[in-house]
């Protein structure tokens, strides 16, 4: 390697970083692959081995004659690299069947594929293992022929989440259950995406990613290539880029899969800018997609505001020259827009080495208060165990932000009435409402914790009856923080309003067993109680 030209070693640092993009033919595992492929050794120093592949390595070893293992996910997630591995290794015990979504000729579909193997395992003594789509799972359930009937059944069962009716010899490893992002009260994190980038921008020769880094820029000096992995090795700009990640999957409901992450890494390293511009790009990659939603250039508050203006005017803080300084030992050298200047400091707003306090009041304007209010919530979910503590947290949420909220979208066309006070309608100019108890049940969230982090179902009661589970997702958190901002919702939040009409329909169904009624016509209010059903009493006239 020595010996190339610094040209070739430019290509030779590109065509290795190649192997993470989706359209090479390492993005898929094969059994053709060979240990002496120079590329494929390069793949094999930054596989990283998940909780989900110890368990199927578990499950192999253990595994008796007479079962089946499905190693079941959606497409991209990385089933085919671990068949791969294990394929060959267990051959001669087990028997695989690495791809579900495909036959063995032309005349037989998929379904027919699986109906033969599962008739050739049953005249066999080999556990069989199966990498299946979640999708194609579904097909087999209900296209697959009779004589696997049981099979069938413990297809449904699994996809019902009926555990009990799934048989002992039939076990199913989901992706999905083995999720790619966590939540804790340290920090929001993918253990996943995260040891890959930290291994493949190790500052080790031992990684011979960096070895070809350190020898193109010894060599050459910077380029844009280089910059961008010099960037990506810092470890508060690979928590900034996971940040990004996560809230992707919150607020867009993008799933991380391991074959979109390693080519999201490829397209945010060799694309022809920066890696902070990269990031925000919108390439052809489904998490850059999403992430371009977060373009911090977009924010717009005074210090944001005064920086673009300023820039536009040639006029530079010391603060901002010193860090135009810094960054150039990075590579980072021809920076032309104030949008990407805003962008590198986003991306590297938690590195000690750049901060100044002119780009300190640049950061607090990128807050993230939204997605650690949710983590902060869904934990409490999650983790519910009924103590006092627990309670007093969740008691602040629920009452200053969820019931608020609720309580202001009932009396959207009311404001004036009480805290306690409900809307329920209006005829003739006269509105009706009722008083009502309404409080968090936390009998219902500690017997449903949060499950995967897309949401967390809220529990409210109303007068002492427990209303259905709200489902929030971060989006509908937002919601609710906005309304109790003064927002009105409108046709953009169609969804979220549609659950909240729901809530409000339950609560109007309570308030008609009340014996209280209020009656607001402009500047004069009535009180109507019903005696026992044998007179009303009126006041307020």
């Amino acid at each position: 390697m020595a010996s190339k030209s610094s040209a070739g070693l430019q290509s030779s640092f590109l065509s290795v970083l190649s192997i993470l993009s989706k359209s090479s033919p390492y993005a898929v595992s094969t059994e053709r692959e060979t240990e002496s492929d120079i590329l494929t050794g390069y793949k094999n120093y930054i596989y990283i081995e998940t909780d989900i592949e110890a368990d199927f390595k578990r499950a192999l070893t253990s595994a008796r004659p007479n079962e089946i293992i499905f190693l079941c996910g959606s497409s991209g997630d990385g089933k085919s690299e671990i068949l791969t591995r294990y394929s060959q290794q267990f051959k001669s015990t087990h028997d695989f069947h690495l791809d579900a979504t495909h036959s063995f000729s032309p005349n037989q579909t998929a379904i027919e594929a699986l109906d033969k193997r599962f008739a050739l395992f049953k005249q066999g003594s080999k556990p069989l293992v199966i990498g299946i789509n979640i999708g194609m799972l579904g097909n087999y359930a209900e296209e697959g022929n009779e004589q696997h009937q049981e099979i069938k059944a413990s297809i449904k069962a699994f996809l019902d989440n009926n555990s009990s009716s799934i048989p002992a010899n039939h076990t199913y490893l989901d992706f999905e259950k083995y999720p790619k992002f966590t939540l804790s009260q340290q920090s929001c994190s993918s253990e996943f995406a995260s040891q890959f980038i930290a291994r493949l921008t190790a500052q080790t020769l031992d990684n011979p990613f960096y070895a070809l880094y350190d020898r193109e820029v010894t060599l050459r000096g910077h380029t844009t290539l280089t910059a961008n992995y010099a960037l990506l090795g810092l470890e508060s700009v690979q928590r900034n880029v996971i940040a990004l990640l996560l809230k992707a999957r919150l607020i867009k409901d993008q799933f991380l899969t391991a074959r979109a992450l390693l080519d999201f890494v490829f397209q945010i390293l060799v694309m022809d800018g920066y890696l902070f511009d990269n990031l925000f790009s919108g390439a052809d990659n489904e998490l850059l997609e999403q992430i371009q939603g977060f373009d911090v250039s977009n924010i717009h508050t005074r210090h944001i505001d005064e920086f673009v203006l300023q820039f536009g005017l040639g006029i530079e803080d010391e603060g901002f020259t010193s860090l135009k300084q810094q960054v150039k030992s990075f590579g980072v050298f021809d920076v032309s827009t104030a949008s990407s200047y805003l962008r590198m400091v986003y991306l590297l707003k938690d590195e000690a080495q750049f901060s100044n306090a002119y780009t300190d009041r640049l950061k607090l304007d990128f807050d993230n208060s939204l997605v650690d209010l949710y983590a902060d919530v869904w934990l409490l979910h999650h983790r519910f165990d009924g103590s006092p503590q627990q309670r007093k947290q969740l008691n602040k949420f629920y009452k200053e932000t969820l019931i608020a909220a609720i309580h202001r979208y009932c009396n959207r066309n009311s404001p004036a009435l009480d805290k306690d006070q409900y809307f329920i309608s209006e005829l003739n100019r006269f509105k009706t409402a009722v008083e009502l108890e309404v409080k968090p049940s936390f009998s219902g969230i500690q017997s449903n914790g949060a499950g995967k982090i897309g949401s967390f179902n809220a529990y409210i009661q109303v007068d002492g009856d427990l209303l259905k589970a709200l489902p929030i997702s971060i989006n509908l958190l937002e919601l609710l923080v906005k309304i109790n901002q003064g927002y009105r919702p409108n046709k953009h939040d169609k969804n979220a309003v549609l659950l909240l009409d729901e809530v409000i329909e339950q609560i109007i169904g309570v308030a008609n067993r009340k014996d209280t009624l209020f009656i607001l016509n402009r500047d004069k209010r009535y009180k109507v109680v019903n005696e026992d059903n044998e007179y009303f009493e009126v006041s307020g006239i």
